[in-house]
């Protein structure tokens, strides 16, 4: 039991949800428009960017997408931040993901990672399932899993780590 609980403590502190100054791996991923985009592109010369993995099928994904686009403007202004969303559907139900985006009005930058490359790297088990990283691609924060409220404390986080 002793050997377990030192394992885990070892796993939490390597890997846990607060892990910081771990690199953003490089990855290609799909675009709306299906052109290949690597991740290393990614840039916000005004900030922060919020990287949230999500699915179609996912109904807390969505619900904290849309309760983000509610205020994105406003954090966009207050802090400068960039949110990029990633989708984890398959090459089954990929096709989805653009008519949904279009529906829900997100105007985020959104990208597709059929083959769980990217999520597979990053070790993401569930979805939602939230980054915040630096220009560097340093990852400064990360969280799994929404309920209502949960944009406020992100909000919170992103003001704190802009020094904003």
């Amino acid at each position: 039991m002793k050997k377990l609980i030192i394992i885990l403590s070892v796993f939490f502190t390597t890997y846990g949800l607060n892990a910081q100054n771990k690199s953003f791996p490089k990855i290609d991923l799909k675009n709306l428009d299906n052109s290949t985009v690597n991740t290393s592109s990614f840039e916000n010369e005004d900030g922060l960017m919020v990287i949230s993995f999500w699915a179609t099928w996912c109904k807390p994904c969505v619900k904290e997408l849309s309760a983000i686009a509610e205020v994105y403007e406003d954090w966009q202004d207050e802090t400068g931040v960039k949110l990029i969303a990633i989708s984890i559907d398959d090459t089954r139900t990929m096709p989805k993901v653009k008519p949904k985006v279009n529906a829900e009005l997100w105007d985020y930058e959104v990208y597709c990672d059929p083959n769980s490359d990217l999520k597979r790297s990053l070790g993401i088990n569930s979805v939602p399932h939230t980054f915040i990283i630096n220009n560097n691609h340093e990852i400064l924060y990360q969280h799994s899993g929404y309920k209502d409220g949960d944009e406020i404390e992100l909000f919170a986080k992103i003001k704190k780590l802009s020094n904003k």
